[in-house]
């Protein structure tokens, strides 16, 4: 599932081999970082003192409001990590738009996120829990069929991050569709569809962010949405699911290597590691080259 990207490679890639990668459920992997980083002081403060100021798992940069959430009240580092996460945004969006320029044309880009703490034995509750495989659902509000893109990069200075996957969701999704509800009678080719009041709420949703409220869309949803967050669940949830470790593969990224994917089509875990960021994207459906693997036309053809 791992497609190594060194930097001769890198340079020498064609227009599509990167994008082609994702799409067909690669792990695109960077053992440099091909972007620049935050200044190490700053990354130092942060691995420091970040931990004790997070009420959250993560310190996360809103474009749209231009503010990090997920820190406690008054937390000294809300200016630093603002600036660090914000230009982390741009300069990762930067990479994207030459590495992949049409798979990311007109991306919607959103959150930039500082994750300090130990994903290993946090004990947060099932659907919370980076340490349980799933696919990622609902990023950052509704998708309607959108992909969900994310980069990360390995800053812990000492310690690998560990990931797990059992492979890809259209592989996941014909073994345990009809297990998780979503194959069978009432799911025809048109029940991805919003209905008019769906419609409508998204419509409410996106007058109210164009006029002073940004964040309104993050709680939008869609039927594709809800289906996905089920599947989500469903992994999450199941026991025969969980504890099944055949075709289990893991995955160690060392210090400040960096790593992307297409999260909604690669079953993921985080197994253990401290010290990540993570850039989060939503690519257009209609960008995609190979849109019969997307799970958005895997959903719509169960039945």
């Amino acid at each position: 599932m791992l497609e190594t990207f060194s930097q001769s490679r890198l340079r020498a890639a064609g227009a599509h081999e990167i994008s082609d990668a994702l799409e067909n459920a690669k792990i695109v992997y960077f053992p440099e970082c091909p972007v620049e980083l935050p200044d190490s002081a700053d990354l130092d403060t942060l691995r420091e003192h970040l931990p004790a100021q997070v009420e959250r798992k993560n310190a996360s940069y809103y474009p749209e409001s231009d503010q990090v959430r997920g820190l406690r009240k008054g937390a000294p580092l809300q200016s630093l990590s603002r600036r660090v996460l914000s230009k982390h945004s741009s300069v990762v969006s930067d990479f994207l738009n030459q590495a992949i320029p049409d798979l990311f044309h007109e991306a919607r880009i959103g959150t930039s996120s500082f994750r300090p703490l130990e994903e290993k034995g946090r004990n947060l509750k099932p659907h919370a829990s980076n340490e349980l495989i799933h696919v990622d659902a609902g990023a950052y509000g509704a998708t309607n069929g959108d992909r969900i893109l994310r980069f990360f990069v390995n800053v812990n200075p000492t310690e690998n991050r560990v990931w797990v996957s059992k492979g890809s969701f259209w592989r996941l999704f014909e073994k345990y569709g009809e297990q998780a509800g979503l194959k069978g009678k009432g799911h025809g080719p048109g029940h991805l569809d919003k209905s008019a009041m769906g419609r409508l709420r998204t419509s409410i949703l996106q007058g109210l962010s164009r006029i002073g409220l940004p964040q309104a869309t993050v709680i939008d949803s869609s039927p594709y949405d809800r289906a996905m967050r089920r599947f989500h669940n469903f992994m999450k949830d199941t026991p025969a699911f969980r504890d099944d470790t055949v075709e289990r593969e893991e995955f160690s990224f060392p210090p400040f290597s960096a790593w992307m994917v297409l999260t909604d089509a690669v079953s993921h875990a985080c197994l253990s590691g401290s010290h990540a960021l993570t850039l989060t994207c939503l690519v257009p459906l209609r960008n995609c080259r190979h849109p019969e693997l997307a799970p958005f036309n895997i959903l719509r053809q169960a039945s």
